[in-house]
């Protein structure tokens, strides 16, 4: 099995369905010990302008499995301080002989500038942009759900939450229907987004809960309100999360998932976290996985592969 070949990964709609199976299963040739050789040093470089923890340091580990050169770059004290442009930050870099860069960003589409431009010769993993997309974190979803059964066509798939300001639940919700999953769409109504319409139908959570194969939670994006969300922790976590009575509910083979960091009690009872139909640890160590199998895709089509 050959692996991909990716310029750019900048949404998960850039990919076919028979990229992502690929994806997917050199993820797994990476998770059961393939060991890969580049034919020179790569030097790639984290650039994380939002907080991060799981991604960041899932993509640094996987770039240091695959014994590439990860330049640190630090946000808070680089020249963007200085008045420094994003696009003219990138150049640098570039010029100095960066050929990978993962980026999180504020901005949406932050990306297109710099994939378009011609003086840019390095690659763009996008990390994140605002409310946008985050390709990586879906694959790394797309693979705990495969691994668990063999197919998406027919899964029942409710993402419950903060719809709106999710660029996690856009990013699933847009590729889950392409895969040929059914999507269901729950959480507070201020919080949901009418273009999302496309992708699934609003549900309320009590009246599916017996039926779904997977509960695909998400974080309540506090830092993206414009003001106070109006719910308590509390009252929040009774409305719309996995609470201890809605577990017992759910059917034998179901899965539950969050992309993390988990807010314990608000959007999932503390006791589900790590319980039996939890795959949220899972996905985070499927995200070292899967980001060496992007990063691997990245390399062959620049040919440093040996």
């Amino acid at each position: 099995m050959e692996p991909n070949k990716l310029k750019h990964l900048l949404s998960i709609e850039d990919l076919s369905n028979e990229d992502i199976i690929n994806l997917i299963n050199r993820a797994n040739l990476f998770k059961n010990g393939l060991k890969l050789e580049f034919n020179k040093k790569v030097f790639v470089s984290n650039l994380f302008f939002e907080n991060s923890t799981r991604t960041h340091r899932s993509f640094e580990i996987a770039e240091r499995k695959l014994n590439m050169e990860v330049i640190q770059f630090d946000a808070s004290t680089s020249s963007i301080h200085k008045g420094e442009t994003l696009y003219d930050t990138v150049l640098t870099l570039d010029a100095l002989g960066l050929e990978v860069l993962v980026i999180r960003h504020s901005k949406v589409a932050y990306y297109e500038e710099l994939v378009q431009s011609k003086s840019l010769s390095c690659s763009i993993i996008n990390g994140g942009d605002g409310e946008g997309q985050h390709p990586s974190q879906s694959l790394l979803d797309l693979m705990t759900i495969y691994n668990e059964f063999n197919h998406f066509d027919g899964l029942k798939i409710a993402i419950i939450g903060d719809i709106r300001h999710s660029r996690v639940a856009r990013s699933n919700a847009q590729i889950l229907k392409r895969l040929h999953s059914k999507i269901y769409l729950c959480g507070p109504e201020d919080w949901y987004s009418s273009d999302f319409d496309q992708f699934g139908e609003k549900a309320n959570f009590d009246e599916i809960v017996h039926d779904l194969d997977v509960v695909m939670l998400l974080r309540v994006q506090h830092e993206r309100h414009e003001s106070n969300s109006g719910f308590t922790q509390s009252d929040y976590h009774q409305a719309y999360g996995l609470t201890n009575e809605r577990y017992t509910k759910l059917n034998d083979t179901c899965i539950i998932m969050h992309p993390a960091p988990v807010n314990r009690d608000s959007e999932i009872a503390s006791e589900c976290v790590e319980s039996e139909k939890s795959r949220i640890v899972e996905q985070m160590r499927n995200g070292v996985f899967m980001r060496m199998a992007i990063l691997e895709a990245i390399c062959h089509e620049r040919g440093i592969l040996s």
